[in-house]
């Protein structure tokens, strides 16, 4: 995918960078596989406003996603490339042997017609879910489970992807998109290949009213806050406010939150980096 710049006629369009959408094939989605989403406006179920700065934006419907893959043994044929308003990444509608339908997060370079298997008789190829016991080492992936056939968790997002480093008895070491080495489970599936639309990150929205549209309100700072509202608030002018911290008073900048005794620590091989 590639992005294209917008002549400047109005204000909003001087800094925009926007996708040019060539990847995605069609604009109507599964009917059988879309479920209706509730906004929900930042507000709990007694309606108390407990998350700032949420509400409004585009009316969406949830595009169901196969995280699993556990349909092993079985191809699959990419019938369309789709773009999903859940998720940075593109999604493909893949129709197996059966006449199944189902939506995959879609690789980079994916293309429609191309077939794809998961489980053990599959090639470490482009679309495939494997398990890690299976996958070459300095193999690229993403989709990867934490537990085994509980789906897919890490490297999911636009661009995402992972590296297989070594394998060490029942665990396979991973390195991830946050610099994270850490053990995962070799019965654990992972997909192969790297997360489409690879240049979202490069994306200017160019206006304010773009990420209303997204279902974001104005964020406001601490420091022009009241004392009452906020640790960083108060002063005369425009003062610094003191420490960085948060609303309830947590220091924001340096400051370790992470549990010491987290039982997955013994997973973790080598930090991310700062």
């Amino acid at each position: 995918m590639a992005l294209r710049k917008l002549k400047p006629v109005t204000p909003g369009q001087r800094h925009k960078l926007a996708g040019t959408f060539d990847d995605v094939t069609t604009s109507t989605p599964e009917k059988s596989l879309i479920r209706p989403i509730k906004k929900s406006g930042g507000r709990n179920n007694t309606g108390k406003m407990t998350m700032r700065y949420i509400g409004g934006g585009h009316k969406k419907r949830y595009r169901l996603i196969d995280f699993k893959r556990e349909k092993h043994g079985m191809v699959a044929k990419v019938s369309t490339i789709e773009y999903d308003p859940n998720r940075t990444a593109r999604i493909a509608l893949v129709i197996y042997a059966d006449g199944e339908k189902r939506y995959i997060v879609a690789p980079n370079g994916l293309q429609v017609g191309q077939e794809i298997m998961s489980g053990k008789k599959a090639a470490p190829e482009l679309g495939n879910s494997l398990f890690l016991a299976d996958i070459p080492l300095g193999t690229i992936i993403h989709n990867i489970e934490l537990r085994p056939e509980a789906g897919a968790v890490m490297a999911r997002t636009a661009g995402a992807y992972a590296t297989i480093v070594s394998r060490e008895g029942k665990y396979a070491i991973i390195k991830l998109p946050s610099g994270e080495s850490r053990k995962v489970l070799i019965t654990c599936k992972a997909t192969i290949g790297v997360v489409s639309n690879t240049d979202h990150a490069l994306e200017v929205s160019g206006k304010a009213g773009r990420t209303r549209w997204l279902g974001r309100r104005p964020r406001v700072r601490g420091v022009v806050m009241n004392p009452v509202d906020h640790p960083m608030g108060g002063g005369e002018g425009k003062s610094s406010g003191g420490h960085p911290r948060s609303r309830n008073g947590i220091p924001s900048k340096g400051y370790k939150t992470r549990d010491k005794k987290k039982a997955s620590d013994r997973y973790i091989v080598e930090r991310r980096k700062k």
